[in-house]
């Protein structure tokens, strides 16, 4: 089918969408909720080394 170049109507052009939903894996923040519990605890554990056994050393 032609366009009839002497009409002035615009046609139309549907663009397909896509439509992204950024889900997280709930696997993957526990993995890094359990990760960053560990590292909270190391450093505390640690301050507490610290604090009872080197500290009163000096």
């Amino acid at each position: 089918m032609m366009k009839d170049p002497y009409k002035n109507e615009v046609e139309r052009v549907e663009m397909e969408r896509k439509e992204e939903y950024h889900t997280t894996d709930s696997s993957i923040v526990a993995s890094n909720a359990i990760k960053y519990t560990a590292y909270i605890i190391l450093f505390f554990g640690f301050l507490y080394f610290l604090v009872q056994y080197i500290l009163p050393m000096l």
